[in-house]
């Protein structure tokens, strides 16, 4: 499909908030726990119609942490809801140690993620999370793409039988995804045709999948083939996937919107290289420097994660070869 036929969905929140009341109309273990985050996170309908599922902490995100530990702990199915920046960063020794190594399956809500906040800088920038949660053992971290991963994830979540970090952003997305899409937690989804050669894979997670999407119908109008994982789940790592999409071209484009140390990028590189698959490797994310200030929009064009950059930085690796 080109970018003019995929339509226009929901931001992922408002999606969230939405399956999340059809499941608590079902069941009423499922809680919601948030840091003053009830309007910034869409769950003000949910709060009206689930008065008694729902726990407002205020702006202390550890005691977030700490009691929706407890709460599942005692058998309920508790979202703990709250901005990516402030949870995963206030909150890290909470969930290291009361959540993912007390083995307690919080589903852990990161709101108004990577670069969500624009404008309000890099005090409210979450580029942190993948790479702080992937150094702790016994956390599953998603992030998803369109509504339609939103909602298998949220739905896949309630049961999960482990902690799980969940990763949203705040702008409408495109619908990428054909009817009949299978979703698991832990598989990646191949969102073009599947070939015998590519002659570059992009591998890109949450609400950079769409650019790197689009980056290969750009290049697919060059003469240039590719493929587009969505990796939605950082971890558990799909690394079938990767190595089929790596062996099967020339060269790997990874895309996040997450700093380039510690992410999905860093990941798969460490992967590759261990795998004996050698192929040209460039990660687009933020660079280590300061963040500039915009939306998000602009900041993506900046640090070329949009469709001309990530289809300039194809064409660039493409052209030095093999030796890169």
């Amino acid at each position: 499909m080109s970018k003019s036929q995929l339509s226009l969905g929901s931001a992922n929140l408002d999606i969230f908030s939405k399956t999340l009341i059809d499941l608590a109309e079902k069941d009423q273990d499922i809680l919601v726990v948030t840091s003053d985050s009830r309007a910034s996170g869409k769950l003000t309908p949910f709060g009206k119609k689930f008065p008694n599922q729902m726990i407002e902490i205020g702006i202390a995100e550890q005691n977030l942490v700490g009691i929706s530990a407890g709460l599942a702990a005692s058998g309920k199915k508790v979202f703990a809801i709250s901005p990516a920046c402030f949870l995963t960063a206030r909150a890290l020794e909470q969930i290291k140690n009361d959540i993912a190594y007390s083995n307690r399956p919080v589903k852990i809500i990161g709101i108004s993620a990577g670069v969500s906040y624009g404008s309000l800088g890099s005090t409210h920038h979450s580029l942190h999370d993948f790479a702080v949660l992937q150094a702790i053992h016994n956390i599953d971290i998603v992030a998803p793409a369109d509504n339609f991963e939103t909602i298998a994830a949220i739905r896949a979540s309630v049961d999960h039988p482990r902690p799980i970090y969940i990763r949203f952003g705040k702008k409408p997305l495109l619908n990428l995804h054909e009817n009949g899409t299978h979703f698991e937690i832990g598989k990646a989804i191949l969102l073009t045709p599947k070939r015998e050669q590519y002659d570059v894979a992009f591998i890109a997670t949450g609400e950079t999948v769409a650019q790197a999407y689009f980056a290969s119908v750009g290049l697919s109008e060059l003469g240039i083939t590719s493929c587009v994982l969505s990796f939605h789940s950082i971890r558990p790592f799909d690394k079938e996937a990767v190595e089929q999409a790596a062996s099967r071209s020339k060269v790997v484009i990874t895309v996040e919107e997450h700093s380039i140390n510690g992410g999905l990028g860093c990941h798969i590189a460490s992967f590759l290289m261990e795998a004996g698959i050698f192929r040209p490797l460039k990660i687009a994310g933020i660079p280590d420097e300061h963040t500039i200030t915009g939306n998000q929009l602009e900041i993506f064009r900046h640090y070329g994660i949009t469709q001309e950059g990530l289809m300039e930085s194809a064409q660039n690796l493409l052209e030095k070869g093999p030796d890169t």
